[in-house]
């Protein structure tokens, strides 16, 4: 136990004494650990907000889609397959008669996404155009925080009506009110009915610059003949499976098996656990490259290192030094090195993912600090191993004579 921790100590007084050299080859492993870490926080960030915002929109919504959807299993490697390829074959009259024929469907919600400029007295903003329906406020549970949404008669009739998400409310008219106002979308004269709250941004993308227009406005305005989808509300979380099967039954009517989709939410929070798990750990495998990296750099260093001090080890073995102590010793020398860029790359993670937070969903999972820790200490010992075995076998009288 003495001689090892002799052993441990002068393995700390050799680094310390080149401290600029074991810097720089602790620094491929600093760098590598701290894209580790940054990566699985991002994922993981990522991956917690959008099943937040799923939630948010509640258990009880269906997604009808065009073309077929296919939740691959984990050995076709997952995710969606063919949803949304082919062209949109849906149209407002299924949504009649979903309302009409369903018994467990509550509310259904055609609608269409547009890019479009929306314009008032010389000022413009490019937005999204959404056409949907009177129950978008009940579906999406989201309500105007001044003015109204516009009413089933307004969305029959076709009315050139908006309501502006807040960045579109603030860009055109600033702390004027915008009620009443008329503003130009696609060169139709569209009156404002109302603006929305704020819903933030996600990934520097800004989700209240948006528009809402009636869904047979948006048809006319856009020149469309087809929307592009359907939320649908069951009553209850417990007739989520009866909505289904109805649903495709209704839809079957007038179009094939392969030209939509109905979705629960389950299935696409499922499916975005399973892109974003798999893409996370793309990621962090590709940032542990440079991992392997440092690695090869602690052990070129060591092998130089190794043929500095020569003479050194000669001598050690001369005066009664094992191969074993030796061995010891370089092997502990990268161990350190490794570890020493771990521990740093793991605080530049953890502080990095921190200000990362402040402007985009990271989160700092305890099991990928683990990971990083063991995996470089890992590093020192497999590229450590090749140096020390070298420094153990080495002649100490040929050791002594070398120049």
């Amino acid at each position: 136990m003495e001689k090892l921790f002799e052993t441990l100590k002068l393995a700390f007084i050799t680094l310390k004494s080149n401290k600029m050299r074991s810097l720089l080859t602790m620094l491929g492993v600093i760098i590598g650990v701290t894209s580790v870490i940054l990566l699985i926080a991002i994922g993981s960030g990522l991956k917690v907000y959008i099943t937040a915002q799923f939630e948010s929109i509640g258990a009880n919504i269906l997604y009808i889609m065009p073309g077929e959807f296919e939740l691959g299993s984990g050995e076709e490697g997952g995710g969606i397959q063919g949803a949304g390829m082919a062209a949109s074959k849906l149209t407002i009259e299924q949504g009649r008669d979903l309302v009409q024929r369903s018994t467990a469907i509550k509310a259904v919600m055609p609608y269409t996404e547009n890019n479009a400029t929306v314009s008032y007295k010389g000022k413009s903003q490019t937005t999204q155009a959404a056409g949907v329906t009177y129950e978008y406020t009940k579906i999406r549970d989201q309500y105007p925080e001044s003015g109204s949404f516009f009413t089933l008669s307004q969305q029959e009739a076709g009315k050139k009506v908006v309501i502006l998400g807040k960045t579109v409310a603030e860009k055109l008219f600033g702390e004027n009110d915008p009620l009443g106002k008329k503003v130009t979308i696609s060169e139709n004269k569209f009156t404002v009915l109302g603006v929305l709250p704020s819903q933030g941004a996600l990934a520097g993308v800004d989700t209240d610059n948006q528009i809402f227009i009636p869904v047979t406005t948006a048809l006319t305005t856009f020149d469309m003949e087809n929307i592009i989808g359907f939320w649908l509300q069951a009553k209850d979380q417990e007739s989520i499976e009866q909505a289904k099967i109805e649903a495709e039954e209704i839809m079957l009517r007038t179009l094939d098996d392969d030209d939509f989709s109905v979705v629960d939410t389950e299935s696409l929070l499922s499916v975005v656990g399973q892109v974003l798990g798999a893409l996370t750990v793309a990621l962090a495998g590709i940032a542990a490259i440079s991992l392997i990296v440092g690695g090869i750099g602690i052990m070129n260093i060591m092998l130089v290192s190794i043929a500095e001090r020569t003479k050194e080890i000669g001598l050690r073995k001369a005066i009664g030094a094992t191969p074993k102590i030796i061995l010891i010793q370089f092997l502990i020398e990268s161990v350190v090195l490794s570890v020493g860029g771990g521990i740093t790359g793991i605080i530049i993670g953890v502080l990095g993912a921190a200000l990362i937070n402040q402007f985009f969903p990271a989160v700092i999972t305890f099991w990928s600090i683990l990971l990083a820790f063991f995996v470089s200490v890992i590093i020192g010992v497999i590229f450590g191993v090749v140096p020390a075995g070298k420094a153990a076998k080495l002649n100490p009288i040929q050791a002594l004579r070398y120049e």
